[in-house]
């Protein structure tokens, strides 16, 4: 029952967040030459250069990528996120033909486009999946090049497509309003996902700490603490592991515990605010 509500949840978070990503991309972005960035940028491009429709052009750029992901990374994480992708392909080419297209100033445009595209985005990263293409490239990269961060592979890749998309719509302005776009959506899932530098603590008592501890090092990229246990009430020697993550990064945590060891006792509770390497600098 626990599995099915969850997967239900799942479900409910990345159809609303495909949508309110889908809805800012052709309401707002597309329609003003406006770049979202990422694969979903380039995918745009290619509709407004040969009519391709976005999600069709989105769906087949992220079709080699999920493969080299599955073999790479698993199947666990490239699942939630192929049907993130092939979900998102289908609502962003039902909106393009059922909602209004704005062609309105561009500030205005990018700062309600931006919007509602962290807001959707971060529907979608709360419940342990991604959008698919630059993330994943990004965090294929940075397992092989591990002083590149996969924040700094996926903004370099974005300044890429930004430079694109000012070169196909010829107008240095659709880059800058691209800019300003990114950073109100970058704004609006700090503030959704992280809120004030706040966070989750997961608590686990498992009898498999190091397979556990190597596949969230692994998988999640979080560092994990060794605690020693006793059982009040057995007297048994236990390890009890300490992980503190974002808020979006409990989801994915919770699902390798279990995945490890599927009796592990865990306690998720909140984190005010983190100072540390991976969080907030004193």
């Amino acid at each position: 029952m626990q599995k099915r509500y969850k997967f239900l949840v799942d479900i409910l978070y990345f159809i609303v967040g495909t949508a309110v990503y889908s809805a800012a991309v052709n309401m707002f972005l597309s329609p003003n030459g406006i770049s979202p960035g990422g694969f979903t940028g380039i995918a745009v491009v290619v509709n407004h250069l040969i009519g391709i429709p976005t999600g069709t052009a989105l769906f087949a750029f992220n079709i080699p990528v999920l493969i080299i992901g599955y073999k790479k990374m698993g199947s666990r994480f490239v699942v939630k996120t192929a049907f993130v992708t092939i979900l998102l392909s289908t609502v962003l080419n039902i909106t393009e033909r059922a909602l209004p297209h704005f062609k309105i100033d561009g500030i205005l445009a990018s700062m309600f486009g931006g919007i509602l595209l962290g807001v959707g985005l971060s529907l979608i990263l709360l419940r342990g999946a991604t959008t698919g293409g630059i993330d994943i490239v990004a965090k294929l990269i940075n397992r092989k090049i591990r002083h590149l961060s996969v924040g700094k592979i996926i903004l370099m890749a974005d300044g890429v497509v930004i430079a694109l998309n000012a070169l196909v719509y010829k107008n240095a302005q659709s880059a800058l309003y691209s800019v300003v776009a990114m950073y109100a959506a970058t704004r609006m899932m700090d503030t959704l996902l992280y809120g004030a530098d706040r966070g989750k603590i997961i608590y686990v008592i498992t009898a498999h700490p190091d397979v556990i501890c190597q596949k969230i090092n692994r998988d999640i990229g979080r560092g994990v603490t060794r605690l020693a246990a006793v059982g009040g009430y057995t007297g048994e020697s236990r390890t009890m592991l300490m992980c503190t993550v974002r808020v979006h990064e409990a989801a994915t945590v919770h699902d390798v515990i279990k995945e490890c060891d599927n009796s592990a006792f865990i306690v998720v509770t909140d984190a005010g605010e983190i100072i540390g390497e991976g969080f907030k600098r004193d």
